[in-house]
Order: C-alpha cells, then structure tokens, then sequence
C-alpha cells in the first residue's frame, strides 16, 4: 500500500538522486510512485516485489481457471488425471 506522505516522488526527484528512490522502494518494501506536474505517470518497485505480485497474479489467474472449468464441468478426477500423466 503506498504511503501518499512519504511514498509519492516527483519526476524531478528521481532525476536529481535515483538511488535514493530504488532504496526507498527496497527499504520500505512499497512502491513509489512517481509524479509530474502532479500526476501520477509511473510506479517505481523492486524486482523481488514485481516477481512475487507477478507470482501471485499467475497462481490466481489457474485459480479462477481451474474454478471456471469445474463450472463448466470440465473436471476428472485424480484417479483419471494421475492415469492420463502417466503417473503412480
């Protein structure tokens, strides 16, 4: 969750001292997010927070896939699918 008094940065900023953004975004496990002219134009975050955000997007997409095919009945069960993977 940005924290709008400490974790909103002009454009400007980021120019003048960009390590002391990306330290921000490590130290304080938050994203920044970066304005001009007082809009909001990019979100600055670290690499390990961008994959695990990533990582959960893509459990919950199968997640929502995988409930919309028991729906659709689209469904065997373990048995079957043990079998049809070759699987002991």
């Amino acid at each position: 969750m940005i924290r709008f008094s400490k974790d909103i940065v002009p454009l400007g900023d980021l120019k003048k001292d960009p390590g002391r953004v990306v330290r921000h975004t490590t130290e304080a496990a938050r994203p920044v997010l970066l304005t001009s002219r007082g809009r909001g134009v990019a979100v600055v975050q670290s690499v390990s927070a961008y994959e695990d955000a990533a990582e959960e997007r893509e459990f919950m997409r199968a997640v929502v896939e995988g409930l919309s095919d028991l729906e659709a009945g689209r469904a065997v069960s373990l048995t079957e699918a043990r079998r049809r993977l070759a699987l002991k």
